[in-house]
């Protein structure tokens, strides 16, 4: 089993994205959420990523009612801060989760939110330590202009305290779970963390974070797990891309993409999956699932044979750059 109790080292090559259990987009049944999940433990699965925003803790309850009677040391789990969940006579509803758990979220990247968020993830997940913790949005995309001022408060407050809660033990390892590159670059020159998970910034019609991220990571020693490898659904043949409306040019170059993998007899999806998982700065792809067929599907994907002229008709035809770092 890998060893997380000093620095972050390496996961599986494929993990399993929590953020579908907390009912993004669509109501699960808890039948359906612990299928899914046996059938990810059944499947070699053992890194699982979750979050208390994910439907206002539904996820993490979802995944402390499975991991329950699992023994501790066969798995890595991972989850977050930012957001410390509070008593609501409401569900806590937040696009794009459709359900959720009866609390509200308060944005908060202080030193004591950070340490009361652990202990408050530790119950809800039923376990005594976490694998991973990472501070979570710390991005414009969902701070706009004060992303910067919030960034600040982070690398003081929630930064130190995992850092703390690191060298005591407590946690194995922290970084940044957000949507964009800048923070984690800025986290770089901060802080000192072990790990990035990108949701958005790498995937078969993003390639952007190899151009600038990636090498300071390899150079660093820290992980980049990819979180979304299929765009949040369109490189599967889903309605989202990066959890909203695609764009026509997005929509167009994925169409372009299917044609391609099509003249060859190869699942697009496949592509999508074996070309985030094998950059060398990538620890780990976390594809989430809501039914216990999807993770099936995955692992076969995994395992498809692409031809290496698909890759090169990608760049080709401009729907790939020349620099990126495809499989041989």
């Amino acid at each position: 089993m890998t060893d997380f109790t000093t620095r972050f080292s390496h996961l599986d090559a494929v993990g399993f994205g929590g953020a579908p259990l907390g009912d993004m987009f669509k109501t699960i049944s808890q039948a359906d959420a612990a299928a899914t999940l046996q059938a990810a433990w059944d499947g070699g699965i053992r890194y699982y990523d979750t979050a208390p925003h994910y439907g206002a803790g539904l996820s993490e309850q979802r995944f402390g009612h499975f991991l329950a009677d699992k023994p501790r040391d066969e798995y890595v789990l991972s989850s977050k801060i930012g957001r410390v969940l509070e008593p609501a006579p409401e569900p806590g509803i937040a696009p794009p989760f459709v359900n959720g758990l009866y609390f509200t979220r308060r944005v908060d990247y202080g030193y004591a939110a950070a340490l009361q968020s652990v202990h408050d993830s530790l119950q809800r997940l039923g376990t005594g330590h976490l694998d991973i913790v990472y501070i979570h949005d710390i991005a414009p995309d969902h701070l706009g202009d004060a992303w910067t001022e919030q960034f600040e408060i982070a690398m003081n407050g929630a930064a130190r305290a995992l850092t703390e809660l690191r060298e005591a033990g407590r946690i194995g390892a922290w970084g940044l779970g957000v949507n964009r590159i800048e923070p984690c670059l800025r986290a770089l020159d901060a802080a000192d963390p072990d790990v990035f998970l990108l949701a958005t910034q790498y995937d078969l019609l993003n390639p952007a974070g190899s151009q600038t991220l990636f090498p300071k990571c390899l150079e660093r020693g820290v992980g980049i797990v990819a979180g979304a490898p299929f765009g949040s659904g369109l490189l599967a043949g889903g309605d989202h891309y990066h959890y909203d409306t695609p764009t026509d040019e997005m929509t167009r170059r994925r169409d372009q993409m299917a044609a391609v993998c099509k003249r060859y007899g190869v699942d697009l999806k496949a592509a999508a999956l074996q070309f985030t998982a094998f950059h060398p700065a990538v620890s780990s792809i976390i594809p989430g699932a809501s039914r216990p067929s999807r993770i099936e599907d995955n692992r076969a994907l995994m395992a498809e044979t692409i031809p290496v002229d698909v890759w090169a008709e990608f760049k080709a035809q401009g729907l790939l750059p020349e620099s990126a770092v495809v499989p041989d």
